[in-house]
């Protein structure tokens, strides 16, 4: 008989597997629909979900980051100054935007991974605030706050993405490769993270060397938030750094914990919820920053765990009143006795 832990761990192996497919369905969305909006929001979360898994996995050693946006900044950056110099193929540019965020994150996280809780997060903010800062101080690289205008389309072989479908095809080919090293990563060291998450002290007296997975998810999570930036300068042709304020590491983190930090699917439904509810409340002009804060209180306060977490209680209050199963009054699964023969309780 399966435990209860077994089968909520199926379960989110399940909803990681169906946000991989979401994602990957997303591709479809402008051969399907020729709503400029419809394309427009989709492009938008696309663009988006990168950055939210970014969250997630840092969420999954109990570390909230606010450095998403300056690994946005220096991933789009780096692929719109490497586009302007006449590199264009969009396999390398997303490679680009990958690995030199990843790069960074690497000696920057043997200083600030040693922090925890408030100081942590303190210190990813500041470092989105150094980059802003080092934006304007090298005009010659980074355009200054006027960002670099004029990054051309991206081109495969003899293909051009030029036109919104070409544009979102590529968006959604990029997150649905975050999804896939997310997943991967996740997979691959689910125990490791899992007792980092649940007991840092305990799973280093037991002999984890929690500071190699640590080094190694924030790493993963720089790319991952590189490659989101690139998503976004190739959306908008430009760069610019009213793009990557530290502001916009709020709206990241609400993604993961609006959507549920519990599973891979938590931030991919979290970004699609508050990206299209706040196209939504655009319409109340003055008062959609208002309307969309109370949305967002009241996902909070009706679904703790996320929008997934609150599915997956839902899912097994089911399953527990269905007739069969366990005290809804059917009978127990035979047990063994001494005298050899099975009975039933």
């Amino acid at each position: 008989m399966r435990t209860q832990f077994e089968g909520r761990r199926e379960s989110r192996e399940w909803a990681a597997l169906f946000g991989v497919v979401a994602v990957a369905l997303s591709a479809a969305v402008p051969w399907l629909s020729s709503s400029l909006l419809v394309n427009s929001i989709t492009n938008q979360i696309l663009v988006a979900v990168p950055a939210a898994l970014s969250i997630y996995l840092m969420l999954r050693m109990n570390l909230i980051s606010f450095a998403a946006p300056a690994f946005m900044c220096i991933g789009g950056y780096a692929a719109g100054v490497a586009a302007l110099g006449g590199l264009t193929n969009v396999i390398l540019l997303t490679g680009i935007s990958f690995i030199v965020p990843a790069l960074i994150a690497l000696p920057l996280g043997a200083l600030v991974l040693r922090l925890k809780g408030v100081y942590f997060v303190l210190v990813t903010y500041v470092f989105t605030e150094i980059v802003q800062l080092l934006l304007l101080e090298f005009p010659a690289w980074t355009g200054g706050s006027n960002g670099l205008a004029g990054i051309p389309s991206t081109t495969l072989f003899q293909w051009s993405f030029v036109d919104n479908r070409a544009v979102l095809s590529v968006a959604a080919v990029i997150a649905l490769c975050a999804t896939l090293i997310t997943l991967a990563v996740t997979g691959a060291f689910r125990r490791q993270f899992g007792g980092i998450q649940e007991n840092e002290l305990l799973a280093r007296s037991l002999g984890l060397v929690v500071w190699r997975y640590k080094a190694l998810g924030f790493v993963v999570a720089a790319g991952l938030a590189g490659l989101a930036g690139f998503s976004l300068v190739n959306m908008l042709l430009t760069a610019n750094p009213s793009s990557f304020s530290s502001a916009t590491a709020v709206t990241y983190v609400a993604y993961a914990f609006v959507g549920g930090a519990g599973t891979l699917l938590g931030p991919i439904l979290g970004t699609a919820v508050l990206v299209w509810a706040a196209n939504y409340f655009s319409i109340g002009g003055e008062y959609s920053q208002g309307l969309f804060g109370v949305f967002v209180i009241l996902i909070v306060l009706i679904a703790p765990g996320g929008i997934t977490g609150q599915l997956e209680r839902l899912i097994i209050w089911f399953c527990r009143r269905r007739p069969g199963r366990g005290s809804s009054g059917s009978k127990l699964a035979p047990t063994s006795v001494p005298g050899g023969r099975n009975v039933e309780g």
